[in-house]
């Protein structure tokens, strides 16, 4: 990756990681990655979902519910 930060072009590895959750859990998900993350200002960026697979989408709520016990 290049980019510029604070006034200098730097090139940097990086991975992009694709967090999946739904969007009552977005302002958790984002701190924490930014609790973890070693970047002053790391890259986290919600993209909201207009449409998908039904089943698909039914997993993702069913995988990232709370706990009720």
């Amino acid at each position: 990756s290049t980019y510029r930060w604070q006034g200098e072009v730097t090139t940097d590895a990086e991975l992009q990681l694709l967090v999946k959750t739904t969007a009552s859990r977005v302002d958790d998900a984002i701190a924490r990655i930014v609790a973890l993350h070693p970047y002053e200002l790391p890259e986290c960026i919600a993209v909201e979902t207009r449409a998908g697979l039904p089943a698909y989408l039914d997993w993702i709520r069913a995988q990232t519910r709370e706990d009720t016990d």
